[in-house]
């Protein structure tokens, strides 16, 4: 099996006036069709700048990124958009929904930006919702700032999911979130991910990282640690017991 995702030698500088700062270092993984990775270090260690070139919001300094088996240097700004917009679909923190629109707008609108036809658009967001756990259609018609927190992550989601992308890329999802309901959101990770979704989840949060199937930890802009997590299995048992 190919990897969707190979790294080679990945450094990354920022140049300020005389001032140069390396934030990522060397960095060499794989990640196969299917994978539950988290990526994990504690601020500053280079994660986010990590994931910004995963998902083609920046390239690196040297070495070789190839998504797909396209080396995506080699790309223009129309096929890294093309990418970002139908390839991997993107969840924050901060949910970045539109507050006052409805359900349905914000899941539709990667579709509307896509030139899907109006009458096709519902039934592929209605799926999407209901592959997040969402499927009380009295909820479609509410403006996001009328949900709680992990209805709005589990909308953001499904926003993220109504392209097909092959690819779901988590920047730190739960940190804005309660335990309980960031419960929620890992499990709804966990269903995506069981159901093929290859899962990539940034996080500074070790308990959070724990439900991955691998871990890749960076500390300085290096990676310290890639392994599988043989945790992951006593997680979701443990969920189990506590519902």
């Amino acid at each position: 099996m190919k990897p969707i995702i190979f790294c080679k030698d990945i450094s990354k500088t920022f140049v300020t006036g005389d001032i140069k700062t390396t934030v990522l270092r060397d960095v060499n993984f794989k990640i196969f069709p299917g994978e539950f990775v988290a990526i994990t270090g504690p601020s500053g260690s280079g994660k986010s700048t990590l994931m910004h070139i995963l998902g083609v919001l920046d390239s690196p300094t040297t070495g070789k990124y190839e998504l797909d088996s396209q080396d995506v240097s080699k790309l223009s700004d129309n096929e890294l958009a093309e990418i970002r917009s139908k390839q991997i679909g993107f969840v924050f923190q901060s949910f970045n929904l539109l507050p006052r629109a409805t359900v349905i707008h914000n899941v539709e609108l990667p579709l509307v930006y896509a030139n899907v036809a109006h009458k096709d658009r519902q039934p592929i967001v209605y799926q999407a919702l209901k592959n997040v756990g969402i499927e009380d259609t009295s909820h479609y018609q509410k403006r996001s700032n009328q949900l709680s927190g992990g209805q709005i992550q589990r909308v953001a989601i499904a926003r993220a999911l109504v392209n097909n992308p092959t690819i779901l890329l988590a920047d730190e999802p739960t940190g804005n979130l309660d335990q309980k309901t960031g419960q929620v959101v890992l499990d709804t990770f966990r269903r995506l991910n069981r159901s093929g979704r290859t899962i990539i989840l940034i996080t500074h949060d070790q308990y959070v990282a724990k439900h991955a199937s691998r871990i890749i930890k960076i500390m300085d802009g290096k990676i310290i640690e890639d392994a599988p997590n043989d945790n992951h299995h006593f997680m979701a048992s443990e969920r189990k017991q506590q519902s």
